[in-house]
């Protein structure tokens, strides 16, 4: 019984004080109303991408010498990098430059503070966001609808562009990796090269299979003649009846066998003497020269990957010219500001006739 008589207590005191209510949110919707209505209005121009996989970029996927298939599509890591090059300064600051947004939002430029007032004022009207379907919806809100469109393609393709700069940054230094190291390489090799011909030279090693097997067969045919001539002059030289001239010429050419021998047999010496740290030279030296070649190969590819243009964007929507404005929604500030006039009003109005018979200078002063 209690509580129903203090809600129709509450629905009295209301209806005693319906008309000062009632003007209250006559009053605060006719304020709303002419507020809202010069309120500037906003279109918001949306454009939606996906995130392209970097590895698109790499040589081995390029050139088809890979072990793992391509990724068309980003992971989360690729679309938290894209989202970060859409918060950076970078973007902003290109964005600022190429549309006069200084102008366009009406800041003066003298000021020390216009850098970050332009910046602020951007990202009021700036937003870019990760989908439920892995997409990104960037969206530019402003006063001019083509305005809007404008920069929201720009800002799109400026994305792009950094992110392909990123990539490509990495391939610069992967080649200059490569170029330095090819340069070290070609270095090392002219040094063998030059040391192999010293050693060639005071050896006599041009090809050493070749000459192992020649001069074997050249030392073993001119020891087997030697030995052969050598006999014949013993048994010449046995007998009274040969011509003391025919000796003498075949001793000549026992000298000649000799002297030949001699000189085969000295090659060999060298031979054995410089074969092993010739072949380990020329060794090295073809090992360096296919690994050369192999970096040489991957540089031309770097190159191409570098000059290649891969985007890091795959566009699903365009920016279009927006029909609908954005904001401000004024129906919905008009009722929101009828109704929160109507229940400070009613809270007001209870709290009043609640204790308007207090004495509040009694309790002020505490007597």
């Amino acid at each position: 019984m209690d509580q129903k008589d203090n809600l129709l207590g509450v629905l009295k005191t209301l209806f005693k004080w319906k008309k000062q209510i009632l003007y209250t949110c006559l009053a605060a919707g006719i304020g709303s109303i002419i507020i809202v209505l010069l309120l500037p209005v906003y279109y918001k121009a949306t454009t939606i991408f996906l995130v392209a996989s970097p590895d698109q970029a790499k040589p081995e996927l390029l050139f088809g010498k890979g072990t793992l298939e391509s990724e068309y599509y980003g992971t989360e890591s690729d679309i938290d990098r894209i989202l970060t090059i859409a918060k950076s300064n970078e973007l902003i600051e290109f964005l600022v430059d190429s549309f006069q947004l200084y102008k366009h939002y009406d800041i003066k430029q003298e000021n020390p503070r216009s850098p970050y007032y332009v910046k602020l004022a951007f990202n009021k009207r700036f937003d870019i966001e990760k989908t439920k379907r892995d997409a990104i919806e960037l969206s530019i809100e402003d006063t001019d609808r083509e305005f809007a469109a404008q920069i929201a393609r720009a800002t799109r393709e400026r994305i792009d562009d950094i992110a392909q700069k990123l990539v490509k940054k990495t391939q610069l230094k992967a080649i200059e990796t490569y170029q330095s190291e090819i340069n070290s390489q070609e270095k090392n090799m002219r040094v063998l090269a030059d040391t192999l011909a010293s050693l060639r030279k005071k050896y006599g090693i041009y090809n050493s299979d070749a000459q192992t097997e020649s001069i074997t067969d050249q030392f073993a045919q001119s020891e087997s003649r030697l030995i052969n001539g050598q006999a014949r002059l013993e048994a010449m030289e046995a007998s009274s009846r040969i011509h003391r001239d025919t000796i003498l010429m075949l001793k000549a050419k026992v000298r000649g066998m000799e002297v030949e021998v001699n000189s085969l047999n000295e090659k060999i010496n060298n031979l054995n003497t410089g074969l092993g740290i010739v072949s380990s030279l020329e060794r090295q030296y073809q090992e360096s020269s296919i690994s050369l070649s192999e970096n040489k190969e991957r540089l031309k590819q770097f190159e191409a990957a570098y000059e290649s243009n891969i985007p890091a964007l795959l566009l699903v929507e365009e920016a279009q010219v927006p029909i609908i404005k954005s904001r401000p929604k004024r129906t919905l500030i008009v009722v929101a500001a009828v109704f929160v006039a109507f229940l400070f009003s009613v809270i007001g109005v209870l709290l009043f006739d609640n204790f308007k018979d207090t004495n509040w200078r009694e309790i002020y002063y505490g007597k």
